[in-house]
């Protein structure tokens, strides 16, 4: 019973490689068969042997990559946690038959309220990308208050280490590009716009979710409005006719013993 309990907890602790949700050469001729078979294949493949051996009896073993990514100081186990959950987000972005060419619904609403228009964004972006020195990512990610940010990290940054959420992000590494683009790389940036699926893009964004939460003395639990729930400052509520508007710090005074 032990045996099998180590095994299993060995088994569940390792980090593997993200399933492709395309063939090898689907995104060819943007992105070939060889740059997926070094980039993914080999970059990828050692950045995850290379976590799985570094959290070997430390802190860090059993930690999901996003906690690593957030909490791990400055070093070799937070480089290839960085490039590991990078590296998945990147490749699961993409499909070789996008039914859209921009986003839609809430992606598309905030887009057009933070940066005024879709082309406005993908301008950014792409600046952003193009213009990093040496290797890093551009990013699309979402603040705390569901504010939409174009943000530049270098080498395994990720926006999470930020208190961001990573939406999307464009990796301008020398390997992501050089096999097929050589020293093109605005050329690469511009050509990864043909391949982002914007429903697996806006999958990422925080839930806004119904939630239930017992209002104090209330027999059963009272609905609360869609939040983001996350990120909950005040609370709109009714119960036995009545509506309003409290604040989680009061919610809390009121409530907890």
């Amino acid at each position: 019973m032990n045996i099998l309990l180590i095994i299993l907890t060995s088994f569940i602790m390792n980090y593997s490689m993200p399933t492709l949700p395309y063939s090898k050469d689907a995104l060819a001729p943007i992105i070939s068969q060889e740059t997926i078979d070094y980039h993914y294949g080999k970059h990828l493949q050692t950045y995850v042997n290379n976590l799985n051996a570094l959290v070997s009896g430390t802190p860090f073993e059993g930690k999901t990559v996003e906690e690593i990514v957030i909490n791990a100081p400055d070093g070799a186990i937070f480089n290839n946690a960085g490039q590991v959950l990078n590296h998945t987000l990147y490749f699961l972005q993409f499909t070789p038959q996008p039914e859209k060419y921009q986003p839609e619904g809430k992606l598309a609403e905030a887009i057009q309220r933070d940066f005024g228009n879709f082309e406005n964004f993908k301008n950014e972006m792409t600046q952003a990308a193009s213009s990093i020195f040496g290797s890093g990512w551009a990013w699309l990610a979402q603040d705390k208050d569901g504010r939409l940010h174009i943000l530049q990290e270098s080498n395994a940054g990720n926006p999470m280490r930020s208190g961001y959420k990573p939406l999307m992000t464009i990796d301008v590494w020398e390997h992501a590009y050089y096999i097929d683009y050589r020293n093109k790389r605005a050329e690469f940036v511009n050509r990864c716009w043909e391949l982002f699926d914007w429903d697996k893009v806006v999958k990422r964004m925080p839930l806004n979710r119904r939630i239930f939460l017992p209002i104090c003395g209330a027999a059963r639990p009272t609905p609360l409005a869609s939040s983001n729930v996350r990120n909950i400052s005040s609370i709109s509520f009714f119960k036995s006719g009545y509506s309003g508007v409290i604040s989680c710090e009061t919610l809390r005074n009121v409530c907890e013993p």
